[in-house]
């Protein structure tokens, strides 16, 4: 376990050192500021809800949403209880606001793959591959800005596609019976 928590540690100095420059400091705040308590995640859920044949879609990524939620931000955060990077590793640099709450697993990560997930199942690719990429950035900004173990963004990533997959068949399995009952 040492080992494991080692390396968490010296990826992100790694990432201070190697990848952060001043002249891209603002992009990934902003990036990162992106998954704040899920906010681009949900507008663009709700976005799809408007028009009729995007509105499951729409239903089915908020439902990924609130399940990868209640695993991590709700469940996992307060029984792992892990510190925040920044108070633990030395040298290693915040470029943001302390945050208010533990550190795995990386909700942002989480709520950013609930979606992504989700629009890769029941959007066209053209579509789902940027928003996949834009995850991605996501859950990379978490370590960029300081605030999160690779461990923790790993673990947020692997919760949100459960999510996704979960919601999914939760659509797939209401959808049947609805046509069912009519």
């Amino acid at each position: 376990m040492d080992f494991l928590i080692n390396l968490d540690g010296n990826i992100l100095l790694w990432i201070q050192e190697y990848i952060r420059q001043d002249w891209m400091e603002g992009l990934w705040k902003g990036i990162t500021m992106l998954g704040d308590s899920g906010w681009f995640w949900i507008a663009l859920s709700l976005l799809l809800m408007v028009p009729r044949r995007t509105r499951w879609i729409g239903i089915t990524s908020l439902a990924a949403i609130v399940i990868g939620a209640l695993i991590t931000n709700v469940t996992l955060k307060n029984l792992v209880a892990r510190t925040r990077p920044y108070e633990v590793v030395e040298g290693l640099a915040l470029l943001i606001e302390k945050q208010s709450d533990y550190s795995f697993p990386s909700g942002h990560t989480c709520a950013s793959f609930a979606a992504a997930g989700v629009y890769w199942r029941m959007l066209p690719k053209k579509c789902s591959i940027p928003l996949l990429i834009l995850a991605a950035m996501i859950a990379f900004s978490r370590l960029y800005v300081g605030v999160h173990y690779p461990t923790d963004v790993l673990a947020g990533l692997l919760i949100g596609l459960l999510a996704a997959w979960a919601a999914w068949h939760m659509q797939k399995y209401v959808r049947s019976h609805r046509k069912k009952a009519e």
